[in-house]
């Protein structure tokens, strides 16, 4: 993997990171992930499963939190 691929990873959990650091929690299949958890959203897995985010609002139109699950391309 190319160095700027990775770093382009790293700044991106490191966004993310940041809004949990403001409360919004960020969730990957359903639970808070550990650092290593965070390389799984930018895999394809062996089944051709991809994780896709979702940004879930709430009803004052302010950001909720943010979900990671595995989507199959079928």
């Amino acid at each position: 993997m190319d160095e700027q691929y990775l770093e382009e990873q790293k700044q991106y959990v490191d966004g993310l990171r940041r809004y949990e650091a403001k409360g919004i929690p960020v969730y990957i299949d359903g639970e808070i992930p550990q650092d290593e958890d965070w390389s799984r959203i930018f895999q394809v897995q062996e089944d051709g499963s991809f994780y896709m985010c979702d940004y879930v609002g709430a009803a004052e139109g302010r950001l909720k939190e943010i979900r990671f699950d595995r989507v199959y391309n079928r």
